[in-house]
């Protein structure tokens, strides 16, 4: 039971990502899921910050964008506010029910979203040593949401929460079981709030209950992942410990032997960090091709360009041996969903990641799959054993609904 006092008519959410110098933001109204406003601030603290907003649909305005200093993630805070105001949907509206914030590392502890207060701070805190790129970001926003609305609970929805269904097969890592224990090694998994909304918004498509359908979901983007789906619950994903692990991305290797940690330290003498600078910034399509956009890579095929094609194999490789492993993992599956920037847009990969793969049910229509919207859609033959769809992700309605489902006052309302 949250101890926030609620309005009578608190339908609204503002769900904020906070990186470590940016911070993106929508306000959605949760009786229908429709985004009020949303933004992005980016470069903060430097010299020249930038501010992109976008007003409500019929805005005089439309789109507005500001370029000035903003010092730090309270003062971004505080122009987003300024920015809501304008529109007349500033913090201070008694429509706003929440603030729900994206946290990538829940742990263990953190299973479904929870209302922040002291003890849940101190824990995404103690969690920084296996999220150390997100979780300082996250807390920033927290805290600086926080400040600005005490009045207003502020809701943690976490990235790994999804994948807590996972059984202790998948999860655990085949290391000394104290010393896995001991420093919290095992597979967390990350974009869960994506994975779980478009393993529900598969079902839809499908005319069935999230229940009922077994899904292959593939998140791809610069960061990529994958999961098995078995009847709404995760039962394995690509990522573990830290989101380095499993396909290839735009800048990291994904799966790799352990030991060429330890041949670049012992042969090659780097250190730690430069290792994993490597393996998460300068690894991936990057480091095979030095292209880490898709449509770049792409262009570089057509034109002939070797490094690019074998980058492109690879990254195909990669994708086919989990569409594979999950088959296998759930025995039956219904659907395989394509979704984020690459998956919902590069019919190629599409192409590619399934062909060969008609074993297991799977294919795609050329003309389907040439089709660009951002609807979900269908895009295997009719009669297909499995289904193949591209489902755009919705990580921020995700969030909201998240978040109104925990201290919304109208949970009927909740799309």
């Amino acid at each position: 039971m949250s101890p926030y006092p609620k309005a009578e008519h608190a339908t609204r959410v503002l769900v904020l990502n906070s990186g470590s110098s940016s911070l993106k933001y929508q306000l959605l109204d949760m009786r229908d899921g429709s985004r009020l406003a949303a933004g992005l601030v980016e470069r903060i603290g430097e010299k020249t910050s930038r501010l992109v907003h976008t007003a409500p649909t019929g805005a005089d305005e439309g789109r507005r964008e500001r370029t000035d200093r903003i010092a730090d993630h309270a003062k971004a805070l505080e122009a987003v506010a300024d920015e809501l105001a304008h529109d007349e949907l500033g913090l201070d509206s008694p429509e706003l029910a929440a603030i729900g914030h994206r946290v990538v590392h829940g742990g263990l502890k953190f299973s479904e979203p929870v209302v922040v207060d002291d003890g849940v701070l101190a824990e995404i805190e103690r969690l920084v040593p296996v999220a150390p790129l997100h979780n300082p970001a996250n807390l920033i926003g927290i805290r600086t949401a926080r400040a600005l609305r005490p009045d207003l609970p502020q809701v943690a929805v976490f990235d790994t929460a999804f994948h807590r269904t996972m059984p202790e097969h998948a999860a655990r890592y085949a290391i000394d079981t104290a010393t896995a224990d001991a420093h919290r090694i095992r597979r967390y998994g990350f974009h869960g709030t994506s994975h779980a909304y478009v393993s529900r918004r598969t079902a839809e498509l499908l005319g069935k209950d999230p229940s009922e359908v077994n899904v292959i979901v593939l998140h791809l983007g610069n960061g990529a992942s994958a999961s098995a789906v078995a009847g709404g619950r995760c039962v394995d994903t690509s990522m573990g410990l830290t989101p380095l692990e499993g396909l290839v991305m735009g800048t990291r290797s994904g799966d790799i032997d352990p030991a060429v940690t330890f041949h670049l330290r012992r042969v090659a003498g780097m250190s730690v960090d430069e290792i994993d600078e490597l393996l998460n910034k300068k690894s991936g399509l990057v480091g095979l091709c030095g292209d880490n956009d898709m449509r770049e890579i792409r262009r570089r095929i057509d034109a002939g360009d070797e490094r690019a094609r074998l980058a492109f194999s690879i990254y195909i490789h990669r994708l086919k041996k989990y569409i594979g492993a999950y088959s296998a993992v759930l025995g039956r599956v219904d659907a395989v969903a394509f979704t984020a920037g690459v998956g919902e847009n590069a019919a190629e990969v599409r192409e590619a990641a399934v062909a060969g793969l008609e074993v297991f049910g799977l294919a795609v229509d050329a003309q389907r799959n040439a089709v660009r919207s951002g609807e979900p859609r269908i895009i295997s033959p009719d009669g297909a054993r499995t289904v193949v769809a591209v489902v755009p992700t919705d990580e921020e309605l995700e969030i909201a609904r998240q978040t109104f489902a925990l201290v919304g006052e109208d949970r009927t309302a909740i799309v």
